[in-house]
């Protein structure tokens, strides 16, 4: 009791956020606070309001939130200098759904960010300057965009179906802005109460670029990339960049101080890496990190709401490798000093101790903020608090010691330099925000192993191989290795392993690109009662070229069906994929004079008399025509079978020796190995894949290339469900370069419908709208059954679900009460196309925002054309 008693007056001290005006994309929202410092938590107080819309002067900046949903890391990044949502509710004005501050993985609704933010420090003349685009102190913002329009997002991405395809673009999203420093208005830039003067700016702008990817090697980092330009007319001297991380682990139906006040914080530094030749090497990781203490078990047992992830920074580049870098953390509290912590050097005469405004934690104004960017100082992790280190040069241990060791609401700076920033002159920085699953294995070892006064034990237990794996892609993703980028002749640094060159960096030079499959085909959903047929078209897909091997390595497509977005809730329905043959070689030194014979017919060599071989493969996939010209009688052979030549009965090709085996499953015939077909299996490859310039009989109705079109019917489904259907395409990978076979992403680009009618059918037949479940029985319990609130993130009166079916596309919808009294208005506007064009949903909440009660209720549906009417009855 003491020690909730304690956090809860930590968590009463924090103070209210100045005002700052935000917006996003093309809406407009003002967050209003108070200036001066006052007890007051906005992790308390913020956590769950939604930002109010407002109408704002044209000439002031507004900050704008871009959420990166491509990969299995959802990030909210602001074109201010910081990412993370501060816990405010923030509307994606393209979905309407919230942006998530960091949420990992992908739809599992855990959150890892209250706030991360950019600092940069400097000497400016005989001034010590630092200007950050967030902290945790009096909550200041200093660094701001241009008024609109110059100051928001440009959005690209290198996937051609994405409406921001763009030649220029690296990732599959590509957010650009820029901010500067340089805004001075005390209505925006917070008075420094510490250093008792307004805002200093060092004169620096600052060009953002953020990338993500969906593909399996890389959709578990996001990419920072900044270039920071000294826009002043003074020297910027010593200059030291730190990335500010306030990480909060929680589930979100856990928001609140049982989420984020028994958090880790640490910096991990190598890792033991395993090839698979079997050679061992330590790798250099240097990640600092943010988790739960014990992954958040529910009864010793891991549930859907447990923490298991870490994630964390990593710098990837910076312009020199003889830097000093400093990682430090603090535990901040606003009203007791004495347990503001952080760890701590002890005093010595090249080393002075510094007193933070009688705090050992928090640094606080411009001096104390540039000593701990530049001191360089790597904290011990949050767990080893309680260890005495004063033999390693630390100060004692704090009197709540074992208290912190257990875990707590920490944050850290991880900072480098320094650096001269010469007028004019732009300084390039990138690091990865970088996310790892599994780090917690067992659910019982925080209680069986955790020790305050001896943590090594419960350390040992966590796993942080999928983070060092993680990262270790993001830097080669940064920086290619191997890859001569300015061809000037070194192509990165490399191991020799069993004879085997292995690059484990690049030349220095930024790529920012790696290998990706094809493109997604596009495709529609034609909903009917109990089935959705599914259609796609595969031109971009299958005409497209390896970004390396300059190869069309189409392989296949697979189709996917899930009852929520969750990757985990997908089920592959069916896969197709081009009947094609990896060739494996024999690299042999064996004694001829042995043959194998079968039926009285010579074969090939007996490989069990081989006097020493070696198998290796050169070439891509081969396709069964191919391989039917260069072996068969001819190209019209239809009896070669190359999988009649298997590693024991290789096939004998002049002086060569080898043997096929399928690439993938070779499910390419409909109606036996695949329920794919194609939709016009008679149509002849056309006269160009534009399908502009093709001829009109090669294209259907709708103008796609007939012979890139496929279909699938997924039947015998439930009509009063929904359902997430996709359509992903995978590559044949690079089997030489030891490189898997690529796959889009599975939640990424997904779309829901019901198995109902379809819209044409609705206004074909003149289908009445109606209700279900209709009686609405709140005692049935429909989450139960999956119905709703699948996620479990909402409370059980924010989760009710009442259906429209056969709607307009467009039309307003009105629930009264008995009375006559409005309940609720709908506005539903969709495309005709949508495959949810005539189905809706209420979530059973008034427009009073409260929930509603049990009684009789009727609808007027009301469009262009007509105007229906219904009721229904909701029943405790």
């Amino acid at each position: 009791m003491l020690m909730t008693k304690i956090r809860y007056t930590k968590l009463r001290n924090k103070i209210l956020f100045k005002e700052i005006i935000i917006s996003f994309f093309i809406s407009q929202f003002l967050l209003s606070s108070v200036l001066a410092l006052e007890p007051h938590n906005p992790k308390i107080n913020h956590s769950s309001k939604q930002i109010n819309s407002n109408t704002i002067a044209s000439d002031r900046p507004i900050i704008e939130y871009a959420a990166h949903n491509r990969g299995n890391i959802q990030l909210a990044v602001g074109n201010n200098g910081t990412f993370g949502t501060e816990g405010r509710t923030i509307p994606d004005p393209l979905t309407g759904q919230s942006i998530a501050s960091c949420v990992y993985p992908k739809g599992s609704e855990v959150v890892f960010l209250w706030v991360g933010a950019l600092w940069i420090g400097a000497v400016v003349g005989r001034d010590t300057l630092v200007s950050c685009a967030d902290e945790d102190w009096y909550q200041t913002y200093e660094f701001w965009p241009d008024p609109k329009p110059a100051g928001g997002f440009i959005m690209r991405s290198i996937d051609v179906n994405s409406k921001n395809y763009s030649p220029n673009a690296y990732s599959e999203e590509d957010y650009i802005c820029y901010y500067t420093d340089t805004v001075t208005d005390p209505g925006l830039v917070q008075y420094d109460p510490i250093d008792q003067r307004p805002h200093r700016p060092l004169n620096i702008k600052v060009y953002q670029k953020t990338m993500a990817w969906s593909y399996s090697y890389a959709d578990d980092f996001i990419l920072f990339d900044y270039e920071i330009e000294n826009i002043g007319m003074d020297d910027l001297k010593e200059v030291y960049i730190g990335i500010f991380v306030d990480g909060d682990v929680w589930h979100t139906t856990r928001n609140g101080p049982e989420g984020w006040n028994d958090d880790i914080v640490g910096f991990y530094r190598t890792h033991k890496i395993t090839t698979d030749n079997g050679c061992e090497y330590i790798d250099t990781v240097n990640i600092a990190f943010t988790a739960d203490n014990d992954g958040d078990p529910e009864n010793d047992s891991w549930d859907y709401r447990s923490a298991l992830g870490v994630v964390g920074a990593k710098v990837v580049r910076t312009p020199s490798d003889s830097l000093k870098y400093s990682y430090n953390w603090w535990i901040m509290n606003y009203g007791d000093a004495a347990r503001d912590f952080g760890p701590r050097q002890q005093d010595s005469d090249d080393d002075p101790f510094r007193p933070l405004l009688n705090r050992l934690g928090t640094p606080t104004g411009d001096a104390n903020k540039y000593y701990v960017l530049r001191h360089e100082e790597f904290d011990y992790d949050l767990m080893y608090t309680a260890i005495d280190q004063t033999s390693k040069g630390w100060l004692r241990p704090p009197q709540f010691a074992l208290e912190y060791a257990q875990g707590y609401d920490a944050r850290y700076l991880l900072s480098f330099g320094p650096f001269n920033i010469n007028p004019g002159q732009r300084l390039p920085i990138s690091f990865c925000w970088v996310g790892g699953e599994d780090l917690h294995q067992g659910a019982n070892d925080f209680k069986k192993y955790f020790d305050p006064l001896d943590p090594d034990k419960y350390y040992s237990k966590l796993n942080f191989n999928d983070l060092a794996v993680n990262a270790k892609w993001a830097s080669w993703i940064y920086d290619n290795p191997g890859l001569d980028t300015d061809g000037d002749g070194f192509s990165g640094k490399f191991r020799v392993c069993e004879d085997e060159t292995l690059y484990y960096e690049g030349d220095g030079v930024p790529d920012f690109q790696g290998a990706s499959p094809p493109p997604a085909p596009q495709f529609r959903i034609i909903p009917e009662i109990g089935k959705l047929t599914v259609r796609f078209n595969g031109v971009e897909t299958e005409t497209s070229k390896d970004v390396f091997s300059r190869l069309k390595d189409f392989e296949g497509y697979r189709v996917y069906i899930g009852r929520d977005q969750r990757e985990s809730s997908y089920s592959i329905i069916a896969t197709y994929d081009i009947e094609d043959y990896n060739k494996y070689i024999y690299e042999i030194n064996i004694d001829t004079t042995f043959r194998l014979n079968r039926n009285g017919d010579t074969v090939g060599f007996d490989i069990s008399r081989k006097l020493g071989d070696d198998i290796v493969l050169k070439d891509p996939p081969f396709m069964i025509d191919s391989l039917c010209c260069l072996y068969g009688d001819s190209c019209m052979d239809d009896s070669f079978d190359p999988s009649d030549y298997t590693r024991t009965s290789p096939f004998e090709f002049g002086d060569s020796l080898f043997y096929f085996e399928p690439q993938d499953f070779n499910s390419s015939i409909p109606g036996l190995n695949t329920d794919i077909k194609k939709r016009f299996p008679e149509q002849s490859f056309p006269s160009n894949i534009d399908p502009q310039l093709a001829n009109p009989d090669e294209l259907t109705e709708d103008g796609y290339l007939k012979y890139f079109e496929y279909e699938i019917v997924i039947d015998n489904l439930l009509p009063t469900v929904e359902y997430w259907v996709n359509v992903t395409a995978f590559d044949f990978g690079s089997p030489v370069a030891d490189l898997a076979s690529l796959e889009t992403s599975v939640t990424f680009g997904a779309k829901t419908a019901f198995p109902l009618s379809s819209f044409d059918e609705v206004v074909e037949k003149n289908l009445e709208v109606y209700v279900y479940p209709n009686p609405y029985i709140i005692s049935d319990d429909y989450s139960l059954y999956g119905y709703e609130n699948r996620l479990s993130n909402l409370a059980a009166e924010r989760a009710r679900r009442l259906h429209f079916v056969n709607l307009p596309a467009k039309c307003t919808i009105r629930i009264f009460s008995i009375d006559g009294d409005l309940v609720r208005e709908l506005d539903h506007d969709k495309d005709q196309s949508d495959p949810t064009a005539s189905v809706d949903e209420w979530n059973m909440i008034t427009r009073n925002t409260q929930a509603v009660v049990s009684g009789l209720y009727y609808y007027v549906i009301e469009s262009e054309t007509d105007t229906q009417i219904g009721k229904f009855a909701i029943i405790k």
